[in-house]
């Protein structure tokens, strides 16, 4: 662990800088052209063999150990959100309209440090380690995982093992979060379309107030949480934005409101789905309207396969003290590193990244949204040591 700690510590002052570039100029989900140009010259100055054209931007970053053995993947988003910043720190986008509010510049830039010193300890290493670099996090519900999936990324090195890290503001520096199994949710997302008649508002009988029959689905939509779901299972259906209404004297012919569906359990995912189209088509009938419904499955949920949650546990105390990984409830957010462990074993992690003034933590995706960067060197340190942990296990799970 020393060894670990030691390069990473000669390289800690790079990583936070490459942090910061990549902060100075983010680019929305499909865009990381200078993104990935910086991951591979990266990459080619740490002497680390690298192969690109993954769903666009993507970037794998190979690193052979000496020794025989297993594989694993370690994975860092690349994208930004279109959120306008509102911090004045001196490494402020300069994108205008575009924020790494979401953490994905310092994912970007602990695994490239983490790639630095595994690189610089390959005589040691039993096995391959893959640096994984992805677009279009952000971009649900299609996504960045499964266009390089389906690109091949793992066609000629195909992971035993996958790790996904993430910054959490609610955690404090020096803490990791991992749960056996559920730590994200299923994000699906839907856009629905009331239509009714329009007229003048001195006559609402002349028409069939779209409102009204939005004001009515909306409310009933609410129900299948608290009446069709079981109260032991997480659900969540959210409006976020509704769009009607021409003037304060007219009765708007069509109303369109748009929201998300959160689920862990798949079949309380289908459970919610099937009550909010029927729901919908039902209610709007009865009221002697129409309704339009755009539905978009997004990211599965992110479930964590017990034994690779176990283990990166294990090396959290191990490397962080014995409080390092806390007990904590899952997050209902969506990730798209769901997709790699529908198809590998692995675990995604949090990250404590919580600020000092830790009162005036902003979450993520909000334009405020600051991280503790005295936790970059914890992240690459901890990437390294739970590659180098797994390929141990593996070793030992091959030998029996």
């Amino acid at each position: 662990m020393n060894t670990i700690k030691d390069l990473i510590t000669s390289i800690e002052n790079n990583i936070i800088d490459i942090r910061r570039t990549l902060h100075r100029n983010p680019e929305l989900s499909n865009e990381e052209h200078h993104t990935s140009s910086l991951v591979k010259e990266k990459l080619s100055e740490f002497g680390i063999e690298w192969q690109d054209g993954f769903a666009q931007h993507g970037v794998l970053g190979i690193i052979k150990g000496d020794l025989p053995g297993g594989t694993v993947a370690l994975r860092a988003d690349m994208d930004a959100l279109p959120i306008q910043e509102t911090n004045d720190h001196e490494w402020v986008s300069e994108n205008p309209g575009k924020m790494h509010a979401c953490g994905h510049d310092a994912h970007t830039a602990m695994l490239l440090g983490a790639g630095y010193a595994l690189q610089n300890m390959k005589k040691e290493i039993s096995g391959t380690v893959l640096l994984i670099f992805q677009p279009a996090e952000e971009n649900s519900p299609h996504g960045g995982s499964k266009p390089m999936m389906d690109d091949g990324v793992f066609d000629e090195y195909t992971p035993d093992v996958i790790y996904g890290q993430h910054v959490w503001p609610s955690l404090p520096v020096g803490q990791v979060g991992i749960r056996d199994r559920e730590m994200m949710g299923a994000s699906d997302r839907f856009k629905v379309t009331i239509r009714g008649k329009g007229g003048h508002a001195s006559m609402p009988h002349d028409g069939n107030d779209a409102l009204i029959i939005t004001n009515q689905v909306i409310s009933s939509l609410q129900t299948i949480v608290s009446r069709s779901v079981n109260p032991l299972h997480s659900a969540v259906v959210t409006i976020g934005k509704i769009e009607g209404g021409y003037g304060y004297n007219v009765i708007p012919d069509q109303v369109t409101f748009e929201g998300t569906v959160r689920t862990f359990n798949p079949d309380i995912k289908q459970l919610v789905k099937k009550r909010f189209h029927t729901i919908i088509e039902q209610t709007a009938d009865a009221f002697e309207g129409t309704a339009e419904v755009e539905y978009l499955d997004g990211y599965p949920a992110t479930i964590n396969t017990p034994e690779w949650a176990q283990q990166a546990r294990s090396t959290a105390k191990n490397l962080l003290g014995e409080d390092a990984s806390p007990s904590l409830d899952p997050a209902l957010a969506g990730e798209d590193f769901s997709r790699y462990l529908l198809q590998y074993p692995g675990a995604f992690i949090w990250l404590g990244t919580q600020i000092e003034d830790s009162e005036n933590q902003k979450p993520l995706h909000d334009p405020g949204f600051k991280l503790n960067e005295k936790a970059l060197p914890i992240g690459s340190q901890y990437l390294v040591q739970v590659a180098l942990d797994t390929l141990l296990t593996l070793s030992k799970k091959e030998e029996k």
